[in-house]
């Protein structure tokens, strides 16, 4: 869950799945002169749209600290047995439905942990995290996977792919989780030359009534409308998980839009 306070105590809080659907509607449009649009196409702009789905099971109860009197934000989530699990359920399911979608977002998963295997100069990683040994059991799981599927495809392709969908992903992150700013993403691929760790530098600027200017434009219409759904929730403390799971679905969702320019 996405967890943005407010200057007033109050909060707002988005599903990692609605911003990973912003991140589809992205790449959907992604593509003109000067950008190549993304291949095999469908496979794709699923990968971006459920580039989150290992975390459907913690958005059907989501957590509530008593101590520090709020939610975890994503980052803060305890990568525990049953949070590994459901990354792992997650994976599975789109696998069988798009097995190059679901490599894709594997790859994505388990490069969260990796860098981003060096496919992003910018923004920085955040601080790793201290990995247990069944979190790196995950992922050396899935890397043999990940190894093995690459190995039957054109690798160089996969991965531009597998860069262009941690730049969609950072893209969306730009504006679901704080307001716009002005930021920049490096390196973000133009064609399938690369070697999925080059590109050009791609600045973002908030330009008032959620416009959001990005240059250069890598889409295929003069101006792409996207949104996400949220829930905000007043100021207050719960005295239990419980409370705070009622009121959070008891919130009315609410749609926060932007228009990339």
């Amino acid at each position: 869950m996405i967890v943005r306070p407010q200057p007033d105590g109050s909060l707002i809080l988005a599903n990692q799945s609605d911003h990973a659907k912003l991140s589809g509607v992205l790449a959907a449009h992604w593509g003109n002169a000067k950008f190549a649009a993304p291949e095999p196409r469908e496979s794709f702009v699923r990968a971006a749209a459920f580039h989150d789905c290992g975390w459907f099971s913690y958005e059907t109860r989501p957590n509530y600290d008593l101590e520090r009197k709020a939610p975890p934000n994503f980052p803060q989530v305890p990568l525990d047995t049953q949070q590994l699990a459901a990354f792992q359920g997650g994976l599975d399911w789109l696998w069988g439905i798009d097995a190059y979608a679901g490599l894709l977002v594997s790859r994505h998963r388990t490069g969260l942990w990796r860098n981003r295997y060096g496919a992003v100069a910018h923004p920085p990683a955040p601080p790793p995290r201290v990995l247990t040994g069944e979190v790196e059991d995950f992922i050396a799981h899935n890397e043999r996977k990940q190894e093995d599927a690459i190995a039957a495809l054109d690798g160089a392709r996969f991965r531009v792919n597998y860069q262009l969908l941690q730049m969609l992903d950072l893209m969306s992150l730009f504006v679901c989780t704080s307001d716009p700013r002005e930021d920049r993403l490096e390196h973000v691929p133009t064609s399938y030359a690369g070697d999925g760790k080059d590109g050009l530098v791609m600045t973002l600027a908030a330009q008032g009534d959620g416009r959001v200017k990005v240059s250069p434009f890598p889409f295929d219409r003069p101006e792409v409308e996207a949104a996400f759904v949220y829930r905000h929730l007043p100021a207050q403390d719960f005295a239990s998980q419980e409370a705070f799971r009622i009121a959070y679905f008891g919130a009315a969702p609410k749609v926060m839009t932007f228009t990339f320019v």
